[in-house]
C-alpha cells in the first residue's frame, strides 16, 4: 500500500473514530438520568398539585389560516406573499395554492381555587418550541408562565409551514419564513388570551368511546396493538355556551401530500361537524399518534369528511353520558426533563456522536412533560410523536385508563418515541425518526407515570 493510499485510510479511521460510535444500550434504570428523574418527582410529590373547588371556564379562538398574495409577509395580519405547507417532505417546501377550510388555535382556560391553565391545540403539524417560547412572551402581561399551559397540535399535514430553521425542520415544513412563527405564536397567545377573559362559572365531565374503525398500526399492523380511545372532556358554562375537547390517535394524514391547499384534514372536520352541532368550541389534541394511522373509508376529501363526521356522531352519543359537575379536583403539573445523549443512527448499531448529531438536529438540552387533571379526567403531554402502544402501557389504574389521555406536540418536538422492541427496525420511525437511543420509551413512560402519579 502506497503511502497516500495509508494516509487516506488513517484519515478515515481518524473521522470514524471522531465521528462514530456504537449505540449504547446500557439499562436505562442504571443510568444518572433515572436518578435525576427520580429526585424530580420526590420533588413534585411534596407540592401541593391538586386544588378542589368551584370550578370557572373560558373559550377562545385565533383564526390561524394565512392569506396568500400579499405584498408583503405581514405577521400581525396574517398576510404572506407565499407560504409552505408542514407536513411532507415529498412536497419540497413548494408553496401552498390556496385554502381548502380555515385553520384554527382554540384555547379553554380552567380556573379553580386560585390555580389557572389554558389547554391551547391548533391545527397545525406541531408547536415548535420557538413558536412556544415566543406565545409565552406575550403571555407573561398577563401573568401566565409556561406551566399554566396545556399545548397540543392536531398534526394537520396540510397546515402552515416556513416556521422552522434547519435540515430537519425545513424539509418537513418548507424554506424558513419568520413572520410565519411570529403569526402562528401570536395566535397561539390570541386564543389564549380570549379564553382568559372569558372565564365565568362552568360545570364540567369527562367521556370515553373505543373506535376501531378508524385507526391502524402503521408500523407492524396485526402484531401490534392500537390505542382505539377517544377521550372526550365537555364543558358548560353558566350562561349556556359549551366546549368539547377531544383526543384520538390516528395520524392526521387522511390528505396525501400531493394536496397543497391549507387543510385541518379529518379533526378540522370533526370540529367543524362539533360546532355544526350548536358547541361554541370543538379542540382536538393529537394523541398517541406514533405508529397509528387513520383508516377513513375514502381517500381524499371525501375520507376525511366521513371520518371527520363519523367520529363526531360518536362523541356526540358519548357526550349524552356524561354527568356534568361545578365542583372539581384541577391540577397541572410541568416536569422539566433533561433529554438524553443524541443516537442518530447510521445503521442499527451504529449512531453519530452527540456532537455531529447536533449540528443536525439542533434540540435543547431540556424538554417538558406534564399532567392536567380535572375531575376524573387526567391528560398527560408529551413533546413527541408519542406511540399509542406505549400510552396503552403505562402504569395507571385500571379503572382510570379510559379516562386518560396521552397527547403529542406539546410545545416542543423530539422526534418519536415508541417502543423499544421495535428499535431495531428498519424505517422512517424507529430509524430516522427516533433520535435518542432505545432507553428513551422508558425514561419518557416513567416521566409519564410520575406526573400522573403527582396529581392522584
Amino acid at each position: 500500500m502506497g503511502k497516500t493510499a495509508l494516509a487516506a485510510l488513517s484519515l478515515i479511521l481518524v473521522l470514524a473514530i471522531a465521528s462514530l460510535a456504537p449505540v449504547d444500550h446500557a439499562a436505562w434504570k442504571d443510568s444518572a438520568l433515572s436518578q435525576e428523574l427520580e429526585l424530580a418527582l420526590r420533588a413534585i410529590r411534596m407540592q401541593t398539585n391538586v386544588v378542589r373547588g368551584q370550578l370557572r371556564a373560558g373559550f377562545g379562538r385565533a383564526k390561524l389560516t394565512p392569506g396568500l398574495g400579499a405584498a408583503v409577509n405581514d405577521p400581525d395580519q396574517g398576510r404572506f406573499q407565499s407560504l409552505p405547507l408542514a407536513g411532507y417532505g415529498a412536497r419540497k417546501g413548494r408553496p401552498a395554492t390556496g385554502v381548502h377550510d380555515d385553520l384554527w388555535a382554540k384555547a379553554v382556560a380552567l380556573a379553580v381555587n386560585g390555580r389557572t391553565g389554558i389547554m391551547v391545540s391548533a391545527d397545525a403539524l406541531i408547536v415548535p418550541r420557538e413558536v412556544t417560547e415566543m406565545a409565552i412572551d406575550r403571555l407573561k402581561a398577563r401573568g401566565i408562565q409556561r406551566s399554566n399551559l396545556y399545548f397540543g397540535a392536531t398534526h394537520a399535514h396540510s397546515s402552515i409551514g416556513g416556521w422552522g430553521r434547519g435540515v430537519v425542520a425545513e424539509a418537513f415544513a418548507g424554506k424558513f419564513v419568520p413572520e410565519s412563527r411570529a403569526w402562528f405564536a401570536r395566535q397561539l397567545a390570541v386564543a389564549a388570551e380570549a379564553a382568559l377573559d372569558d372565564l365565568s362559572p362552568a360545570r364540567a365531565g369527562a367521556a370515553f368511546f373505543t373506535n376501531t374503525n378508524h385507526v391502524r398500526n402503521r408500523l407492524v399492523g396485526d402484531r401490534g396493538t392500537v390505542d382505539s380511545g377517544f377521550r372526550v372532556l365537555k364543558i358548560v358554562q353558566e350562561d349556556g355556551d359549551h366546549a368539547v375537547l377531544g383526543s384520538y390517535s390516528a395520524h392526521a394524514t387522511v390528505l396525501p401530500a400531493s394536496v397543497m391547499e391549507f387543510s385541518g384534514d379529518y379533526p378540522g372536520a370533526w370540529a367543524a361537524a362539533m360546532e355544526k352541532n350548536g358547541y361554541a368550541l370543538a379542540l382536538f389534541f393529537a394523541g398517541g399518534v406514533g405508529s397509528h394511522s387513520p383508516r377513513a373509508g375514502a381517500p381524499g376529501r371525501d375520507g376525511v369528511d366521513r371520518m371527520g363526521a363519523e367520529l363526531a356522531r360518536f362523541t356526540e352519543a358519548a357526550l349524552k353520558q356524561i354527568e356534568l359537575t361545578n365542583h372539581v379536583a384541577f391540577g397541572l403539573v410541568a416536569l422539566p426533563l433533561r433529554l438524553p445523549a443524541l443516537q442518530v443512527r447510521v445503521s442499527d448499531g451504529i449512531r453519530l456522536r452527540p456532537w455531529l448529531a447536533g449540528l443536525l438536529l439542533p434540540v435543547e438540552k431540556q424538554t417538558i412533560v406534564q399532567a392536567l387533571r380535572l375531575g376524573e379526567a387526567t391528560w398527560l403531554s408529551t413533546p413527541c410523536d408519542f406511540s399509542g402502544e406505549l400510552a396503552m402501557s403505562l402504569a395507571i389504574p385500571q379503572e382510570r385508563k379510559r379516562f386518560t389521555a396521552v397527547t403529542s406536540f406539546n410545545g416542543d418536538y423530539v422526534g418519536y418515541v415508541i417502543p423499544n422492541r421495535y428499535y431495531h427496525m428498519a424505517g422512517y420511525e424507529p430509524r430516522t425518526m427516533s433520535f435518542f437511543g432505545p432507553q428513551m420509551s422508558e425514561y419518557m413512560a416513567a416521566a409519564l407515570e410520575g406526573v400522573y402519579q403527582a396529581v392522584w
